[in-house]
C-alpha cells in the first residue's frame, strides 16, 4: 500500500492492485472564492498542486476509482468534475450519491456500510464535522476503512473532530495506518470542525501501534493550524514519532 498526499485532503491511494483518488480538489490556486465566515479571506486553494497540468492529466488517467468522504467543494470541486471521466467508478456516502450522479457520474455507488470492489473492501465509518449548531450545519460526513488482503489496513477518518465514532473505529478495526484531516478548520464562531493538534494527540494515544498521517493543512482559508505548529505540539507531547506530516506531493509507503 502507498499513500500520496496531493494537497489538502486529496490523496492517491495505491492498494490491492488498484489506484484510488480520495476527495479530489484539483483547482488551480485561487480559482475558488474563500470559505465564508473565516478569519482569513484569501481565495482558495491557497497553494498550487505539486504537479503541473500535464502530470495531473496523466495521473487522472491512472485512477481506477474515486472515493468521496463528502461533497464539500474542498473535497469535490468543479475542476475534479471536469477532469474525471464520466464513467469512472465513484464511491460515496448514501446522502451524496444522488448529487454525484446528477453531476454526470452515473457510476456513483453509495457505501451504506461495507462493500468489496476488485478485492478491496471499503467500510464506511462515522464522524462529527464539528459540535453543536456548527456541526449540524456542516452536515453528515464519513470516513472509510480500506482493506486489501495481506496489505496494511488504512483508515481515512475524513472531516471529523476527535469523537466517540473515531475512537470506536480505532478500537474495533485496529487500523495499521490512519489519515486524519487536521488544520483545526473553524469559522469566526463555533468550535473547530476538523482535528486540532490536541485531537491528533488523542488519536495517537488511543492506539499507539497505528501510524498517523496528518493532512488537510495550509491549502484552504479556514484551516488555521499549520504543519509546523502541529509538529511542535506533537513534539511537546512525545508523539512526533508516531505521526507523519507530509508535504504536498509526498509519497508515504505503508
Amino acid at each position: 500500500m502507498q499513500v500520496q498526499l496531493l494537497r489538502h485532503a486529496t490523496l492517491v491511494v495505491r492498494v490491492g492492485g488498484v489506484t484510488l483518488l480520495v476527495d479530489p480538489m484539483l483547482s488551480p490556486a485561487g480559482a475558488m472564492v474563500p470559505v465564508a465566515n473565516a478569519a482569513d479571506q484569501r481565495r482558495i486553494p491557497l497553494v498550487e498542486l505539486p504537479i503541473d497540468r500535464e502530470a495531473l492529466l496523466k495521473l487522472v488517467g491512472t485512477i481506477d476509482a474515486v472515493v468521496l468522504t463528502h461533497t464539500h467543494r474542498d473535497h469535490w470541486d468543479d475542476e475534479a468534475r471536469a477532469l474525471l471521466p464520466r464513467r469512472i467508478q465513484i464511491f460515496c456516502p448514501p446522502s451524496d450519491v444522488a448529487s454525484v450522479r446528477d453531476s454526470g457520474f452515473e457510476m456513483a455507488v453509495a457505501v451504506a456500510d461495507s462493500l468489496v470492489w476488485r478485492g478491496v473492501r471499503l467500510t464506511r465509518t462515522g464522524g462529527r464535522h464539528g459540535t453543536a449548531d456548527t456541526g449540524k450545519q456542516m452536515g453528515s460526513v464519513s470516513g472509510y476503512l480500506i482493506d486489501a488482503h495481506h496489505e496494511p489496513r488504512l483508515y481515512i477518518a475524513g472531516d471529523t473532530i476527535w469523537c466517540d465514532e473515531v475512537a470506536t473505529t480505532l478500537d474495533v478495526h485496529a487500523p495499521d495506518v490512519m489519515v486524519v484531516n487536521s488544520g483545526a478548520a473553524a469559522f469566526l464562531t463555533g468550535g473547530p470542525i476538523t482535528m486540532t493538534a490536541g485531537d491528533v494527540a488523542c488519536a495517537c494515544r488511543r492506539r499507539r501501534s497505528t501510524r498517523v498521517i496528518a493532512v488537510h493543512m495550509e491549502a484552504v482559508n479556514h484551516c488555521g493550524l499549520t504543519r509546523r505548529e502541529l509538529r511542535s505540539a506533537l513534539l511537546r507531547e512525545g508523539l512526533a514519532g508516531q505521526v507523519i506530516i507530509p508535504e504536498d506531493g509526498e509519497v508515504i509507503p505503508a
